[in-house]
């Protein structure tokens, strides 16, 4: 038999982590190992207990839910964050999965559900709340439209871009060189 997922229940408002602990109870694969009322409490919990899912709110006390998860990801890898909010909010979002969370589930949400997205994100896989998913396209469809837009030529210096056109001419590097006052190593 496999070892229980091991969860860290981060929130600062103790009836609800009571609620999700009370929740889980009937969940045998389900452990929860750590609680933590604020964010560095759920940093240094996610470093001492190495949990499986960190179930962690955006809106905490001493460090916010959004940076502790940067700090679990960096320092605790392993660890996936399933982020548990009432902000049903594409600039949190979009903030919290560059953060590295694996899920986002809104509080309004179903017991089971947030049960099925504990397991899913353990297991690798991202969940997001059903109702996020038109804001979880929108965020997708305009990084997209940012990769499409971007010219690579505008990041280049106006000397590259005076040997890049000597070269497309077919000069040699050491004619670009010299036409240039550059040595043929710059070139």
């Amino acid at each position: 038999m496999r070892r229980p997922l091991r969860l860290l229940l981060a929130d600062d408002h103790a009836i609800l982590r009571d609620g999700i602990r009370a929740l889980l109870t009937d969940e045998p694969d389900l452990q929860v190992v750590g609680e933590a009322e604020n964010g560095r409490q759920a940093l240094d919990q996610a470093r001492a207990l190495r949990p499986d899912v960190v179930v962690l709110d955006i809106g905490m006390p001493l460090l916010n839910g959004l940076e502790a998860t940067r700090q679990i990801r960096r320092e605790v890898p392993e660890a996936r964050v399933l982020i548990l909010t009432m902000h049903q909010n594409e600039e949190y979002l979009a903030q919290v999965l560059a953060a590295g969370a694996s899920g986002y589930v809104l509080k309004d949400v179903a017991g089971r559900e947030l049960v099925s997205a504990i397991r899913q994100v353990a297991e690798g896989e991202p969940f997001f709340s059903p109702s996020m998913a038109k804001t979880l396209t929108a965020i997708y469809l305009r990084s997209l439209e940012a990769e499409k837009t971007h010219d690579p030529y505008e990041d280049l210096t106006i000397r590259e871009r005076e040997v890049l056109q000597l070269v497309a001419e077919g000069f040699t590097n050491r004619q670009i060189a010299e036409m240039l006052s550059l040595s043929i190593k710059t070139v």
